[in-house]
Formats: structure tokens, C-alpha cells, sequence
């Protein structure tokens, strides 16, 4: 199996994504795990993909292996596509998934429900020894409701209900979760153009 090193530090990141990469023989660890010393990749970038790629190439230039990031975040119709890029960090540099949770729900406080539309965007870059790098989008839209739902999941999962369904993606488990999510969709197109990349 091979192995990928995630640039990101957060666990549940790193196992939504290695739940996905693993049916393809991809093993994803941490940056933790690679032995990569610690330190912070300023997310400067102005788009998911400039700071996904910016996070890849960070650790991809300690390590030289193939590196994988994942840059998400929700874009809230009402609000103009806040949080945005700003997404982890919507409640202040300290904030935590409940202080973001908080202020979103604040802002959209009032707010009637057909308006209260919003998308999940994850963008997911891998970087190699050799060749061009793969970078995949994978978006989910929904709405947001006027208070959290669920114990699952992590960040907006207990606000935002997907199109189609009744339930948060904190009321769902981790497998249902995992096959239609913006993270999942992304991970979907990095396959397929791994696969393209193969022949």
C-alpha cells in the first residue's frame, strides 16, 4: 500500500479521507506520523486551491513524498460566501467548531430557510516526486438550520442538512456521511484523475 503524507494536522480530516483512499491502496498518514517538524503554514491564499496547494507544498518540500492537502470551508449564500476560505477560523484566531458555530448562526439569525442556502467546497491537492500535480473539487449544497443537530462529524456538520435529505451531516454516521460529501466528491475526482494519470 502506498503511503501519503496528509498536510494537515486534524484527525478527522485525515480519516474521512484515508476511509476514501484506502478501498484504492492509499495509505494516509500525518504530518505528525512523517516526522515533519512543527510548524504552521500561513493560509494566505485567496481561493481553496492556493492554500490547499500552498499546504502540500509546504510539507512536500520537507519530505519530498507524495503529500496530500485538503483546503474547505462553507460558503453561505446570505452572507456572500462567508466563511469562505476563513471557515476554521470564522469565530476569531482562537475559535473553536462551537464559537464558528455561534457567529454563523448570529448572522443568520432571522433569517427565513429558503434563503438560508449554503455549499460545502473542499479542494484537495497532491503533490508527487515526479509530475504534474492533481488538484479536485468536490462541492455539496444544503441549507442551514437555525440550531445545531447531531453528534457526528465536525465544524458545520450540526448546521448544514444537504439537499435531499432531513438530516445534518452530524445526524448521519461517518459511511453515509463519507459517500456524499464535498470531501468525498473531491476525493472522487483526485481517483479519477489518478487513474487517469496511470495509464
Amino acid at each position: 500500500m502506498e503511503t501519503i503524507i496528509a498536510a494537515s494536522k486534524n484527525a478527522h480530516k485525515i480519516a474521512e479521507i484515508e476511509a476514501i483512499t484506502a478501498k484504492h491502496g492509499l495509505r494516509v498518514i500525518s504530518r505528525d506520523e512523517a516526522g515533519v517538524p512543527p510548524f504552521e503554514v500561513e493560509e494566505d491564499g485567496d481561493t481553496f486551491e492556493a492554500n490547499s496547494l500552498k499546504k502540500a507544498a509546504a510539507i512536500f518540500e520537507v519530505t519530498g513524498k507524495m503529500t496530500i492537502a485538503d483546503d474547505s470551508g462553507l460558503m453561505v449564500d446570505y452572507l456572500d460566501g462567508a466563511p469562505g476560505i476563513y471557515s476554521a477560523r470564522f469565530g476569531g484566531e482562537e475559535a473553536d467548531d462551537a464559537k464558528n458555530n455561534a457567529k454563523l448562526l448570529a448572522l443568520m439569525e432571522g433569517v427565513p430557510y429558503e434563503e438560508r442556502t449554503a455549499t460545502f467546497v473542499s479542494v484537495i491537492t497532491m503533490l508527487f516526486p515526479e509530475g504534474e500535480p492533481i488538484v479536485a473539487r468536490g462541492e455539496v449544497k444544503g441549507h442551514l438550520l437555525t440550531a445545531p443537530r447531531g453528534e457526528n462529524g465536525f465544524g458545520y456538520d450540526p448546521l448544514f442538512v444537504p439537499v435531499g435529505y432531513d438530516r445534518t451531516f452530524a445526524e448521519m454516521g461517518a459511511e453515509e456521511k463519507n459517500g456524499i460529501s464535498h470531501r468525498a466528491r473531491a476525493l472522487e475526482e483526485l481517483d479519477r484523475q489518478l487513474q487517469e494519470r496511470r495509464r
